[in-house]
């Protein structure tokens, strides 16, 4: 048995963070999946693929099955509907016959993740429904074309009798009585007519075909478009079309239904808050849910789960693999953007001396747009800057027999002309052309003529080095239109002849209308005549592009996303496209992010979208494929905190204990930074006070204008931004207070004891329940008795008792007994009644010593 080297610089301060940073390290670390089986459904077939849950969902049961389903037995024995869609049919109905405390019929949450089958199970849904005598049904989507989808779906499960009417193609004031699924877009909710003089709505006319005693099915599909129930339109239609019709048998359908608890508003069926509930209002509920974190969250979709008001499953992730790739400048690249960001800055001043000559007392509008406008000009930059990279990396993997999928959020096609504030003397118009670039035009009277011309002249010479639109761009690298389907909203595009010249054409074709074209492009597609396919966000709901077993194109998907979405409801919609049911081969992410810190902006927006959608959807904040971009989440306190840091550090208001980025001189540093919030807003000059912060500077107005910093500026400030956030984020894990959320205590062998056992009763909705309190001591060693048996058995001479190198209290700490002890891997069983320490990497062997 040996002893080790103790060095004699720790204290014992030190030793017990160390301890405490092992003790978080090891909690949770265990499957974040467990495969999916109904527990309580006995029908049906096997789904075709593997599904799995998450860990925290399927530590809950789903309630008792006492609803009898009326679907035929040949509908189930041949599989058209799988065991999975028919327990979520079953669970809907049941929970449809709870009538909750506000005298509304409860509704139903199909959390199910891209490529399970919602659109069949909510088939199956309507057919049951249809049985039972309940022949109309309403079938909310996004899109007028997921008609035929639906229609599919009817068909798919032997229902194709039950007709589906596109409410679009019916009459403003048409009240017929037909039978079947009204089908309408959320959009069309908010829809007026003015025929015949009379004042007609679109919801007035489907309440006309419901009738007020309604009690068929409501389909909110892709539901997370109802988001923000309470501040559009659409939302608040949503709401009340169900307030209207109380009967109604309503189920919400969509993987991404709950990015964020404020957007579950319209969820009102569900009976998590409102009369009879813990939460009063949805504000209370929503209180509560964000004072407690994502612990909160995950609690709730296992209540949800438990209660019998949601199912969520997903198909398994097993053979995706999923990278990000950070793309290097080009130095020529760095050079132009360099040059836009001072462009910006100047005509940022410009603009504020504009306005002061002016004596403009409402300056928001102006701002809101200059700023917005900013955004986006960079955005399309950053997005340029990858193209070069992304087709090498695409070259290889077409060239290794694998099918590429781009996935983009906008095509750069519009052109958005914007009237700011317009009176005789001032109009301000801010252009965004169609390759992606932004100018700014400023009219107004001749005192502010020769700003406006200096200005203009100096954004033409910056346009000429400018990129070219990145989505004609790419088609033209892979080969034009001919070898590229293009699944997107625009009506036309820019292409490049065999002469080399360049001219703009529609994308419509003979025989089709510009609606048809994405089908058909996908057809070519899933086919195998062209193997790269370019999507948009309108290309990201309903479209399936996955290595299906039933079409010719079956090579490996590799997806490519170059534009990081603006959510994560848009990037969960547009994984979803190539990881569905019945492929042949799982699909590759690649998620492309340039060195430009600036971009950390939107991989930083995603990543908290995803966090928080992880935990609402699934239970679980790590059940979302893109979970690696967790690093990149700044949207927190966290972030806020080390914001406020760094802008008074800066500032020279407070001495920073985070040191300042080595990469330059301190002062140098200083200097530079705050020349540069200026530039971009941040910092602002008052007259009273001097430079001081701009009010109201939260996080995300930060990652927003730190892009329009040059290059080296913006990566610099960036760095000290994210060591104050990582500092800020290991004092809280050794104080304690970081939320790690639910947490698996026992993922080994360890004894888990019951000290203390406590009931509490709560009123329900639909009906009372119990929450039970459990006090556990958990054994996370071995005894030490086990421990001195296994060491009579030792055979190698490296193995045996081990102390920590690091000394505590002027006492030696006993690490473990080593089982096996190699150059590289060490298995370590520790003793529980003794104090323990382990650190990674401190462990050697020195052979002058025994331990007693």
């Amino acid at each position: 048995m040996y002893a080790l080297q103790l060095p004699k610089t720790e204290t014992p301060a030190e030793e017990e963070e160390d301890a405490e940073e092992e003790e978080a390290e090891e909690l949770g670390h265990v499957d974040t999946y467990a495969e999916y089986k109904p527990s309580k459904s006995t029908i049906g077939i096997s789904h075709p693929d593997i599904v799995v849950e998450t860990n925290t969902l399927s530590s809950v049961p789903p309630p008792d099955i006492t609803y009898t389903l009326s679907i035929p037995e040949a509908t189930i024995n041949s599989g058209m509907l799988s065991a999975l869609q028919l327990e979520a049919v079953i669970y809907a109905c049941q929970q449809h016959e709870v009538i909750l405390q506000n005298n509304q019929r409860a509704g139903f949450l199909i959390g199910d993740g891209a490529g399970v089958g919602k659109g069949r199970t909510v088939a199956g849904i309507i057919l049951e429904n249809y049985l039972k005598g309940r022949k109309k049904s309403l079938w909310f989507s996004i899109s007028n074309d997921l008609k035929f989808d639906a229609e599919r779906d009817l068909k798919d499960i032997n229902a194709p009798y039950i007709p589906v009417h596109a409410l679009n193609k019916i009459k403003y004031g048409d009240t017929a009585t037909s039978e079947g699924v009204l089908f309408a877009t959320y959009s069309a909710l908010i829809g007026e007519s003015q025929a015949g003089g009379q004042h007609r709505t679109r919801i007035k006319q489907i309440l006309d075909w419901c009738k007020p005693d309604f009690d068929g099915v409501i389909i909110f599909d892709e539901c997370h478009k109802a988001k923000n129930a309470t501040s559009t339109k659409m939302g608040k239609a949503v709401l009340d079309l169900q307030n209207k019709l109380p009967r109604a048998r309503v189920v919400y359908a969509s993987a991404t239904g709950a990015s964020e608890p404020k957007n579950m508003i319209y969820m009102s069926r569900l009976g998590i808050w409102g009369e009879g509930t813990p939460f009063r209002t949805f504000e209370d509920f929503l209180h509560a849910i964000e004072k407690r974190g994502v612990g909160a969250m995950e609690i709730v979709a296992m209540d949800m789960k438990v209660s019998g008001m949601y199912i969520a499953r997903q198909l398994s992730f097993a053979g995706v693999s999923f990278r990000i790739e950070e793309i290097a400048l080009d130095d020529d690249f760095k050079v132009v953007y360099n040059k836009a960001a001072k462009l910006w800055a100047e005509a940022l001043q410009v603009f504020m001396r504009a306005a002061d000559e002016l004596g403009l007392v409402s300056r928001k509008s102006l701002w809101g747009q200059f700023w917005s406008s900013h955004q986006r000009f960079f955005k399309y930059l950053c997005i340029a800057a990858k193209v070069r990279c992304l087709v090498e990396l695409a070259q290889k993997e077409l060239q290794a027999g694998k099918s590429l999928v781009i996935g983009l959020q906008s095509t750069g096609e519009s052109r958005t002309r914007e009237v700011l504030d317009e009176n005789d003397e001032f109009t301000v118009v801010i252009i965004l052309w169609s390759n992606g670039t932004c100018c700014f035009v400023l009219v107004s009277t001749a005192r502010i003529e020769e700003m406006k011309q200096s200005l203009l002249t100096k954004i033409a010479e910056l346009g000429k080095e400018l990129p070219l639109n990145t989505l004609d761009e790419l088609i033209d690298k892979f080969g034009g239109p001919e070898k590229v389907s293009e699944m997107t909203g625009r009506k036309g595009r820019v292409v490049r002849r065999a002469d080399g010249t360049v001219c703009y054409e529609s994308r419509a074709e003979q025989g089709l209308t510009i609606d048809h074209i994405n089908i058909k492009e996908k057809d070519r597609f899933m086919g195998g005549e062209k193997l790269v396919a370019i999507i948009s966000e309108a290309a990201s709901s309903g479209i399936s592009l996955q290595a299906d077993k039933r079409v010719k194109n079956q090579r490996r998907r590799v997806h490519m996303t170059l534009e990081l979405p603006w959510s994560a409801d848009r990037a969960i919609q547009q994984f979803g496209r190539t990881h569905r049911s019945n492929q042949v081969t799982a699909p590759e992410y690649i998620f492309l992010i340039s060195e430009l810190a600036g971009e950390r902006r939107f991989a930083s927006i995603v990543a908290k979208r995803l966090e928080s959608l992880g935990a609402l959807t699934h239970g679980d904040r790590r059940a979302t494929e893109s979970r690696d971009l967790s690093k990149y989440n700044f949207e927190n306190k966290y972030g806020t905190k080390a914001l406020d840091k760094i802008t008074k550090a800066i500032l020279g208001y407070i001495e920073n204990k985070v040191p300042l980025p080595k990469t330059t001189p301190g002062d140098s540093f200083i200097v530079d930074m705050k020349l540069g919030l200026m530039d971009v807003g941040i910092f602002c000059r008052e007259p009273r006070f001097g430079i001081n912060t701009e009010k109201d500077c939260t996080i995300t107005k930060f990652l927003n204008r730190i892009l329009g910093l040059e290059v080296h500026k913006q990566n610099y400030l960036f760095q000290y931004f994210t060591d104050n956030f990582d500092y800020l984020i290991e004092k809280d894990k050794k104080e304690g207070k970081y939320d790690m959320g639910i947490l698996d205590l026992a993922p080994g062998n360890d004894e888990i004891y019951e000290e203390k056992q406590e009931t509490f009763l709560t009123a329900g909705n639909p009906q009372d329940g119990q929450v039970v309190l459990y006090r556990i001591s958990v054994d996370r060693g071995m005894p030490w008795d086990e421990a001195y048996n296994r060491s009579l058995n030792l055979s190698s001479p490296e193995e045996g008792f081990y102390l920590s190198l690091k000394v505590s209290y002027k006492k030696q700490r006993t690490v473990g007994l080593s089982g096996v002890c190699a150059a590289i891997n060490i298995l370590l069983v520790r003793p529980s009644d003794l104090f323990i320490l382990y650190s990674r990497g401190s462990l050697s062997r020195n052979k002058h010593a025994n331990i007693p």
